[in-house]
């Protein structure tokens, strides 16, 4: 399982950005899939989650809009994006995408679930 992170940099305060992360040797049955990210302040906050039912849930709730989705290439190799728009300094910090093994317990993961990590990519927003 590959997990490979693109996008990011530096942007102003209210600008947007889209960040991309290839999936590749994995079949997303049974499992999640997941943003995350580590800022200054805080410890690793979950940003959005597509569950196994592949509903996609939100889990930072703030002015900043974050829409997560997932682009198939082929059975075992997809794309995630997470688009962020009117960011601000407070989301400053390095983001990973993440992905499960089989949870094998009905829809929901658990943060410690998600064993396949992303390299991360940086984000800063100046003020």
């Amino acid at each position: 399982v590959q997990l490979v992170q693109s996008g990011g940099g530096s942007v102003e305060a209210g600008g947007s950005l889209r960040l991309s992360c290839r999936v590749s040797g994995y079949s997303i049955r049974y499992k999640c899939l997941g943003w995350f990210r580590q800022t200054p302040t805080k410890e690793r906050e979950d940003v959005a989650r597509i569950l196994v039912d592949g509903t996609i849930r939100r889990g930072i709730f703030s002015a900043t809009s974050f829409t997560m989705s997932k682009e198939s290439v082929d059975d075992n190799t997809f794309n995630l994006y997470l688009q962020m728009s009117n960011l601000n300094y407070e989301d400053t910090g390095v983001y990973y995408c993440a992905a499960t093994d089989d949870v094998g317990r009905g829809n929901h993961c658990y943060t410690s679930d998600f064993h396949y990590w992303g390299q991360g990519t940086q984000v800063t927003v100046s003020s």
